[in-house]
């Protein structure tokens, strides 16, 4: 069981830069695979990036990559998501989520049993 609680979330001109932190409970971070997703209201939740449990393995939507960067500490655990670039479609409520199912990563909100609350990201141009 892991309990998991987005921060950073903000208002930001376009091109500009937020990161986005996701700090996890208990002492089996180090367990769960991490992603990312997101939401605009009336539109289904999103994918936007994934990390192994190492933080070897990553995965990002294509809407997303090479603007947005994931990574992990499993030390501390938290996981980031770094944005860059931001546009005014990045704008949604941002999701922190963690799968215990398996050992592979997932794109899909599907394979993600454990999620946070949220934190609103808006971009305005």
């Amino acid at each position: 069981q892991v309990q998991l609680v987005e921060s950073g979330g903000g208002l930001v001109q376009a091109g500009g830069s937020l990161r986005l932190s996701c700090a996890a409970s208990g002492r089996t971070f180090s367990s769960y695979i991490m992603g990312w997703f997101r939401q605009v209201p009336g539109k289904e939740r999103e994918f936007v990036s994934t990390i192994s449990r190492s933080g070897i393995t990553t995965n990002y939507a294509d809407s997303v990559k090479g603007r947005f960067t994931i990574s992990r500490d499993n030390n501390k655990n938290t996981v980031y998501l770094q944005m860059n670039i931001l546009k005014s479609e990045d704008t949604a409520v941002y999701y922190c989520a963690a799968s215990g199912m398996g050992l592979m990563i997932s794109r899909s909100t599907n394979g993600y049993d454990y999620w946070g609350q949220g934190t609103q990201v808006t971009v305005s141009s």
